[in-house]
């Protein structure tokens, strides 16, 4: 199986992928162009935040790469990949169309995938367990604008390593490994969503949201978390025989030179205890998928 540049694909039986922020500037589009272009799923699950309204409303942003990412996934659509869309709370507009299809993309606030060996995951973002984005809304956009902050001086931060030859490094990643009330914050979210699971009645629960790429196991439960597009440019995967992996995609060389581009590098799993425009440019979004549906 070939991509669109004639290369050898890489074929996982499912790939997650969540908090991509289309529409942020912080967006590692390029990275994300070209994980999409090398592997090829009979799933793939967006996992919320894959359009970031919220970064859009203040600050208008949508290169052409953001397009040209929806375009891919709207190929992989239409040529047989099952795309399900589970929006999160910078995209919350699109729960307005849960269990609509729309271009063979089909959106549900939340939906449970069946494993090739039989076991069950829920898929949900996770915003519905963060007691910040809940109860206050307003708090939660202060939050976002001084991340947003952050991200910036992290990009400014890499532009200088990568001159350097020095490789990736994520400021915001190590502040919340640093920090303690970033740490509990994490464990709690993690318990929560693993009880929302157990209380389900199924094996795992492969979320996003906190931007933090994860597999562990909490009371019996398998808490996976997908990573990011911003910091850790990750994604989960399953192969065929219903086995987990995350995945980082890891800048090697420029891509489009005709050199290998970049590589896909197995992220270690880290275990611890306790754990567009405005909305007429998604409604717009919206409308392109009904278009290309027909």
């Amino acid at each position: 199986m070939s991509n669109q540049n004639g290369t050898a694909a890489q074929f996982y039986r499912t790939v997650w992928l969540s908090d991509i922020h289309l529409g942020f500037r912080g967006c590692s589009a390029t990275s994300l162009l070209a994980f999409l272009r090398s592997v090829e799923c009979e799933y793939l699950y967006l996992v919320g935040d894959i359009i970031d309204i919220w970064s859009v409303r203040e600050r208008p942003f949508w290169p052409q790469e953001h397009n040209n990412i929806l375009r891919t996934i709207l190929g992989k659509a239409k040529y047989g990949t099952k795309v399900i869309y589970v929006p999160g709370n910078h995209d919350e507009m699109l729960r307005d169309y849960n269990g609509m299809a729309f271009g063979n993309i089909r959106i549900a606030d939340r939906i449970v995938h069946r494993k090739a060996d039989g076991k069950r995951f829920l898929v949900i973002h996770g915003d519905q367990f963060d007691s910040v984005v809940r109860s206050s809304r307003a708090i939660a956009l202060l939050g976002s604008h001084a991340y947003d902050l952050l991200l910036g001086i992290n990009t400014r931060l890499n532009l200088v390593r990568r001159k350097l030859g020095l490789p990736y490094w994520s400021l915001a990643g190590a502040i919340k490994h640093k920090v303690k009330n970033a740490m509990r914050y994490i464990s709690n979210f993690e318990a929560a969503v693993s009880f929302e699971a157990a209380r389900l009645g199924v094996d795992g629960v492969i979320c996003g949201h906190i931007h933090r790429p994860q597999i562990i196991s909490l009371n019996d439960i398998t808490y996976c978390n997908c990573g990011d597009w911003v910091e850790s440019n990750s994604a989960l995967v399953e192969h065929d025989d219903g086995s987990l992996e995350l995945l980082h995609w890891q800048d090697t060389q420029r891509i489009g030179q005709g050199n290998p581009g970049t590589a896909l590098e197995p992220v270690p799993l880290i275990a611890h205890n306790g754990g567009l425009h405005h909305r007429n440019a998604v409604l717009e979004t919206v409308h392109t998928l009904r278009s290309d549906d027909s």
